[in-house]
């Protein structure tokens, strides 16, 4: 691994203030900054969602959506360019939805974040801290979040719980 070449994983729940403490990450580094989307906008709430992330961004941002192939996007990073994948809950249910062997896509995922080619920085939610969900899908996506998490925990280089707008340096 490169120097330059980190991985920082920056979890938090809903309105924590984790995209925006992994926004400050990646701006300490020198730009253009590469920001890997993986939302996608199935109505007009996501959509603002999205305009609302879009607008805190500058033209130093280069902004790519990636709602599925996130490894490939990954994979042919600069060598160096910081970058920020925002976010990995949202990658998951992306393939959940699409009915994907999702331990072939962690894989993946984990293959390429074992070489990172720059500091990078992903975002996730933490999900396993509230209520045990009623149906059988948000069930399975909350383990699946928690395998996920786990899996990519192991791999940083630090781990950063973002509570309140506050990070707490897990790792």
């Amino acid at each position: 691994m490169p120097d330059s070449a980190s991985l920082t994983l920056v979890l938090g729940g809903a309105r924590s203030g984790k995209s925006r403490y992994a926004e400050s990450l990646i701006s300490e580094k020198p730009s253009p900054w590469r920001y890997i989307a993986t939302a996608q906008a199935f109505d007009d709430e996501m959509t603002e969602r999205i305009a609302a992330h879009r607008a805190r961004r500058d033209e130093r941002w280069q902004t790519i959506d990636a709602s599925h192939d996130l490894v490939d996007v990954l994979a042919a990073c600069p060598k160096g360019q910081p970058v920020l994948v925002d976010c990995l809950t949202l990658w998951l249910s992306n393939w959940m939805l699409a009915e994907a062997d999702l331990e072939a896509e962690m894989r993946k995922l984990t293959d390429v974040l074992a070489r990172p080619a720059g500091h990078w920085v992903l975002v996730s939610n933490e999900v396993g801290s509230g209520i045990v969900p009623e149906n059988a899908l948000a069930r399975r996506f909350r383990d699946e979040a928690g395998r996920l998490n786990q899996k990519i925990a192991a791999l940083a280089d630090e781990v950063v719980l973002v509570v309140a707008g506050l990070p707490v340096k897990v790792k």
